[in-house]
């Protein structure tokens, strides 16, 4: 599955979860070595999208690492509200590194 198909799959789960799915935006960030999909929702989305525990975004980084394995780079998901930039300044971000 190539990185596009796994944007694909990253925006069709988020949309799926969240209450304004025209608002999702899932930016696909490729280094020599990773790939990061950078997912920003609607702040009164960003719960639906974590979830309890962070177990929903534990499942959608399983998944796409599962589906992106043969670009054999390291995968992460950043999920942030839209709006929100440099996720290490920002308590609610979940960078899933």
């Amino acid at each position: 599955m190539g990185g596009v198909r796994v944007q694909e799959l990253v925006t069709m789960i988020v949309r799926s979860l969240v209450d304004e799915p025209e608002r999702v935006v899932v930016n696909k960030i490729e280094g020599e070595r990773s790939v990061i999909f950078e997912v920003r929702v609607a702040p009164d989305d960003l719960g639906k999208v974590i979830g309890k525990g962070g177990r929903i975004a534990n499942a959608l980084r399983t998944l796409v690492r599962a589906a992106g394995t043969k670009e054999r780079k390291s995968i992460w998901v950043d999920i942030n509200k839209i709006g929100e930039a440099g996720a290490e300044n920002d308590d609610e971000s979940t960078e899933g590194r």
